[in-house]
């Protein structure tokens, strides 16, 4: 069975476009449930007791950066490296695929305007089709599910309403009978559950933003970069990400 581990960067609020960061990205992985269970979560609990000599802990990105709580150790610059490079090794060694969609929210507005979709709705439109392709494409006959990060309760509801409408209504790509078929059940769980799963999806989605806006790649966006879903030729676009509004872009793949 295959799970599809959703995460967020950036703020999904159309009114407000922040200069530095003017994108919504909504990813993830696809890992095998079993995977998940006697490797991901092993691995990452090995991971944490190293670094800090415990698992009790949640790996978060903005924590991460701002180095707060059990973060502030990443003041020191040894283990600051000793940190990133462990982080690096436990991304790459994983087995999983990731997909991911990022909404540029100054276009989005320009050319929808008033009827611009929300930009998480939209981007979970655009995750179910690929979570299912992939699950045609690999031939596997157990339906799987999908886990995404929870907000709060305003926004969990909609998040349920969106997943009632695609079992119901499907995408202009994937019917609503083929998404049934395939996704069984979306869960909203929260962060502070430690799920590997979720953890490993945060550190997808923060890289994937910082080379849409064009900054320095990092060893952490090239990891990410070999695991999107790819097409027969090894293409990521369109197929592992999806950068919306659609235009011709000049950025090698």
């Amino acid at each position: 069975m295959l799970i599809l581990f959703l995460y967020e960067s950036g703020d999904h609020n159309l009114s407000v476009v922040d200069p530095q960061y003017p994108l919504f990205v909504l990813g993830g992985c696809i890992v095998e449930s079993e995977y998940h269970e006697r490797i991901m979560i092993p691995a990452l609990v090995d991971y944490k007791k190293q670094l800090f000599g415990r698992e009790d802990f949640i790996l978060h990105t903005a924590e991460i950066a701002r180095r707060r709580g059990i973060f502030q150790k990443l003041t020191n610059e040894a283990f600051r490296e000793q940190f990133y490079e462990s982080t690096n090794a436990l991304m790459q060694t994983l087995d999983y695929q990731v997909i991911a969609c990022v909404v540029e929210k100054e276009h989005h507005l320009r050319k929808y305007g008033l009827a611009a979709v929300d930009p998480y709705m939209l981007s979970l439109r655009i995750l179910v089709e690929r979570f299912v392709w992939e699950m045609k494409s690999r031939k596997v006959s157990e339906p799987g599910y999908i886990v995404a990060e929870s907000r709060d309760e305003t926004l969990d509801n909609q998040l349920r309403l969106a997943w009632i409408d695609l079992r119901t209504s499907g995408t202009p790509k994937c019917s609503a009978t083929q998404i049934r078929k395939h996704v069984s059940e979306l869960h909203i769980r929260n962060k502070r559950e430690n799920i590997a799963g979720l953890q490993i999806a945060d550190l997808i989605v923060s890289p994937i933003g910082r080379w849409v806006l064009g900054k320095q790649s990092k060893q952490d966006w090239e990891i990410i970069k070999g695991k999107l879903r790819k097409d027969k030729r090894g293409r990521f676009m369109g197929y592992g990400l999806v950068i919306l509004p659609k235009k011709k872009r000049a950025a090698p793949e």
